[in-house]
């Protein structure tokens, strides 16, 4: 049975790169996401401060080892902005990131290998300027108990180095922490083997 892969390496925060060539400006902006949705809210955004920029280049990935990713060349060449800026992110390893560089032409072509320098060298210059995190995926599981076993409940999660995110304490206690992926099926099982504590369904 393989290992459950939880954690990934994504950008703490928005952050920015620059490069500039024969006239030509390459504006890099790098997000941290969670899903499509929220690229597309970052690229309209772009779309309407540069408006008067020739092309939105962008490329993301996400999901723990980013397998769901795209590049996209915006009327560029083929594979010349797109898959540069998708190769930085997968030169320092990261998912759950957008990575959209804006590119103003200065009157003079690059050609194809000037473009994928200036596209990766921008994106590049973003990576540089962030603050690279390394994150954890978690499901929230809950147990509940009778009041004298709260105190065995607490040292349940406790033992596991895991935090109690939320708590309702009447009759019957219900206490719920995020637990790693990896862990979840671990902490169930143990939960169930406990005498006096139950799982709470989700």
């Amino acid at each position: 049975m393989s290992e459950i892969q939880d954690t990934y390496k994504t950008i703490i925060k928005p952050s920015e790169g620059f490069y500039k060539e024969k006239g030509s400006k390459f504006i890099a902006h790098a997000y941290p996401v969670n899903s499509e949705d929220e690229i597309k809210e970052h690229l309209d955004d772009l779309r309407k401060k540069y408006y008067d920029a020739r092309h939105h280049c962008y490329a993301y990935a996400l999901g723990v080892s980013g397998e769901n990713f795209r590049a996209n060349d915006d009327g560029e060449p083929n594979h010349s902005a797109g898959d540069p800026i998708l190769g930085q992110i997968r030169s320092f390893e990261l998912s759950g990131i957008l990575i959209v560089v804006v590119r103003y032409f200065g009157g003079t072509k690059l050609g194809v290998g000037g473009l994928i320098h200036a596209y990766k060298t921008a994106a590049q210059d973003a990576l540089d300027n962030s603050e690279i995190i390394e994150k954890t995926l978690t499901e929230r599981v809950g147990l509940q108990c009778e009041y004298p076993m709260l105190n065995d409940a607490m040292r349940f999660f406790k033992d596991r180095n895991l935090d109690i995110v939320h708590q309702e304490l009447l009759i019957d206690c219900k206490l719920w922490a995020d637990v790693p992926l990896s862990e979840k099926n671990e902490v169930i099982d143990a939960i169930n083997n406990y005498h006096g504590l139950n799982l709470l369904k989700n």
